[in-house]
């Protein structure tokens, strides 16, 4: 399979980011940085409702950051994402908040890149989103790329695929998402970097039923989790939708973001 060749190096991109953001100071207290880039769709971006966390989970972490849209660090509070005026709560926040109970000492560097409605083709370079009015992939690179100069990428979180559940993008979605992560790797400079699927929303117990493009999209990102080298897949069985059965309830987000951290945890311990 030809990849596709990005159309800037790894050197030359980073040397973009760091002009971009040459302003923005790190802002991060000291330790250890960790960074995980967060893609995908609305589901990823959070469409959760704020005002129905809890408390305790609606406070900050003081081990869990986000770069903000200007590239800025700053404590992570939902909404993380900005994508479209509905952005909510996602799993991000929680994702960051296991994996640092886990790993003492570690600051978690959230990089918010998701785009709501946004289908598989948009995640390549110079492809723009109407919806969202920006560009998937570009727009993630210059992130990813500045947030990198304080820390270190340890892996990409992704939850995309509703708006390529469809008779025309469905048959091919496998070998896009396989594209998808070997370019995100060669253009990170990273050839091992966890890639992490979370399932799309199932939602049986709302009463409703996938249809076949919806099958075909769940049954390509389990093939890519099993043919490719540590790309892990996080299910999302039993978990509510807010009431669209579309996107995933506040809880339901909390419980799908601890489950990515679980597969990045065993990821690192698999190493």
């Amino acid at each position: 399979m030809t990849l596709f060749r990005p159309c800037f190096s790894f050197v030359a991109a980073l040397a973009l980011a760091v002009s971009v953001y040459a302003e923005a100071p790190s802002g991060l207290p000291g330790g250890k940085v960790e960074l995980f880039l967060l893609a995908g769709q609305s589901n990823m971006a959070g469409r959760g409702t704020v005002n129905e966390l809890a408390p305790e989970d609606a406070a900050a972490d003081p081990h869990v950051w986000a770069l903000n849209k200007e590239g800025a660090w700053q404590p992570a509070m939902d909404p993380v994402h900005w994508d479209k005026n509905g952005a909510g709560v996602g799993p991000g926040k929680f994702f960051g908040r296991a994996v640092a109970a886990k790993e003492p000492g570690v600051i978690v560097g959230l990089i918010p890149t998701a785009c709501g409605g946004s289908p598989i083709s948009t995640w390549q370079p110079g492809q723009y989103w109407d919806q969202t009015k920006s560009n998937p992939w570009d727009d993630s690179m210059t992130r990813a790329k500045r947030a990198m100069l304080d820390g270190t990428l340890k892996a990409i979180l992704w939850h995309q695929g509703e708006s390529d559940a469809n008779a025309r993008s469905a048959p091919k979605y496998e070998e896009a998402l396989t594209e998808l992560v070997a370019r995100f790797r060669k253009e990170l400079n990273a050839p091992n970097l966890p890639f992490i699927i979370a399932q799309l929303g199932k939602f049986e117990s709302e009463g409703r039923t996938w249809n076949q493009y919806q099958i075909e999209v769940d049954r390509a990102q389990r093939a890519v989790a099993e043919k490719v080298p540590n790309v892990y897949f996080v299910s999302a069985e039993g978990l509510a939708s807010k009431g669209d059965k579309l996107h995933f309830s506040t809880a339901s987000q909390k419980a799908l973001g601890q489950g990515m951290a679980e597969a990045y945890l065993r990821s690192q311990a698999e190493k």
